[in-house]
């Protein structure tokens, strides 16, 4: 790993202690929830905080925050980098924290059982705590806010673009929960594009655009920032589509998008390149239909996956994921500058997260 990436990913972790400590001190009780009537113990409180830092402590790529980070140094004046940096090692918590929030709620409503190798938190501490635990992580995400040396103005900016990425985010959601609960009808490709982009790509938006605002840059710059940010995370989920039918996605088994009734990229591509033939489409409705009854043993997964591999469907997303990914490192480039170290940073960051066995092409 980059020393680079390092240093900033150490100040991450720190960020993310401050703010979503193990256990419930005075001052971040304060800082969280106000004056507390003296009958609340550190006990009631525990349930929120072990139910999200279960999931915070398994790790992740910290991307994200890694990221927010990067665009706050890439947009930022010389002057004005160290505090931009500064800024942006508190901010990097709201990011990861709206994330965490939003794969414990995933779980619960893809019904998954296990996430980073581990049972999934409604699992571990039931279903009820995990929603309200899930639920309260959203709103203790924007704290870090109040936390800053800086003026109102940009607080208000900053809150204003959390609270509507999140609803963009809530939306992807909508569409991808509508559609795998409905057998009779997938959505276009396009429509698929635009679901990824406010569902996956949202975060890595809401990413660039807090980090951007960090350093004090304009509404435009901002802008375009998360335009190519929620290009790149779209290119990621359909990677993630990918390799969900190839390897799988770590911590849990091959296929189980099939299991669950996603409508991925690549059997939207296998239904577009077979439009003309009835029997193949219902062939794989049926192989979708009989695992989501039998679970992710069920023959029918294989034979699925089979048939995308087969059809090259798998390929066509792969190179379109691809294609998502190198053309927003490109267009992150043009917007901060060819020779801009921190720019040319977040192109390596991207590139060095695409997994090899993506990097070739996907065979049967």
């Amino acid at each position: 790993m980059n020393p680079e990436f390092s240093k900033h990913l150490q100040n991450i972790e720190d960020s993310i202690k401050h703010f979503l400590p193990s256990l419930s001190e005075p001052s971040w009780q304060k800082k969280t929830f106000g004056v507390l009537p003296e009958a609340v113990k550190a006990e009631h409180i525990h349930p929120l905080i072990e139910t999200t830092r279960s999931l915070v402590d398994l790790g992740g790529k910290r991307w994200r925050p890694l990221l927010l980070v990067l665009c706050a140094r890439a947009s930022s004046k010389t002057e004005k980098k160290t505090e931009s940096e500064n800024f942006a090692y508190k901010l990097s918590t709201l990011v990861e924290f709206v994330h965490t929030a939003s794969l414990i709620h995933d779980d619960i409503e893809d019904k998954s059982e296990s996430r980073r190798g581990k049972p999934a938190a409604y699992i571990t501490f039931g279903m009820d705590t995990a929603i309200n635990a899930g639920s309260w992580l959203y709103f203790q995400a924007p704290v870090c806010i109040n936390d800053l040396d800086c003026n109102d103005a940009l607080k208000l900016r900053l809150y204003a673009t959390y609270t509507e990425e999140l609803r963009r985010l809530h939306l992807g959601q909508a569409m991808d929960i509508k559609w795998h609960n409905d057998n009779t009808k997938e959505p276009s490709q396009d429509e698929y594009i635009a679901m990824v982009k406010n569902k996956t790509g949202t975060l890595a938006s809401l990413s660039a655009k807090i980090g951007t605002l960090a350093s004090g840059a304009d509404e435009e710059t901002v802008a375009k920032a998360g335009i190519i940010a929620a290009e790149i995370g779209a290119g990621f989920q359909i990677i993630d589509d990918v390799i969900n039918l190839t390897t799988g996605n770590p911590g849990k088994k091959r296929g189980d998008d099939i299991v669950e009734g996603k409508k991925s990229l690549p059997v939207l591509s296998f239904i577009e390149n077979n439009k003309d033939n009835k029997e193949k489409i219902a062939a794989l409705h049926k192989c979708f239909e009989t695992a989501g009854k039998e679970g992710i043993d069920s023959p029918a997964v294989e034979e699925a996956v089979l048939m995308l591999l087969e059809s090259n469907a798998v390929e066509e997303a792969r190179r379109k994921g691809i294609e998502y990914i190198n053309s927003g490192c490109e267009k992150f480039l043009e917007l901060f500058g060819k020779e801009n170290p921190d720019a040319l940073l977040i192109k390596e960051l991207f590139a060095s997260m695409i997994p090899p066995s993506v990097k070739g092409e996907v065979h049967a």
